[in-house]
């Protein structure tokens, strides 16, 4: 399993309309995409930050999302979020919550 890990800086004052954009236009598209699994957002109001990570069933699928649909995601984004978010993927070691144990050495 693998995570999309997407850091966001947010424009002022703008968390609760983020985090409405994203249940509303989203979570939506990221439910349709292949190999999709969950999504999890930490926001921090007060810095205006936040943080978007996406587990994906493969490497192969994060990566297609990040090709195919990302590129309209930003688009959406555009209203709520300053610069350009930060992308890094992560092969997940360990999920309590996705039952995932660390492979063995």
């Amino acid at each position: 399993m693998y995570t999309r890990n997407v850091s966001l800086k947010l424009k002022a004052n703008c968390a609760p309309e983020f985090t409405r954009t994203l249940e509303k236009e989203i979570i939506p598209v990221l439910r349709k995409q292949k190999g999709f699994k969950d999504e999890i957002t930490l926001v921090a109001p007060e810095r205006n930050e936040a943080v978007a990570i996406s587990f994906w069933d493969k490497k192969e699928d994060a990566e297609a999302y990040n090709r195919e649909k990302y590129p309209e995601i930003l688009k959406t984004l555009a209203k709520v979020v300053e610069g350009t978010p930060r992308v890094e993927l992560f092969e997940v070691a360990n999920s309590t919550s996705h039952q995932i144990a660390a492979k063995a050495a």
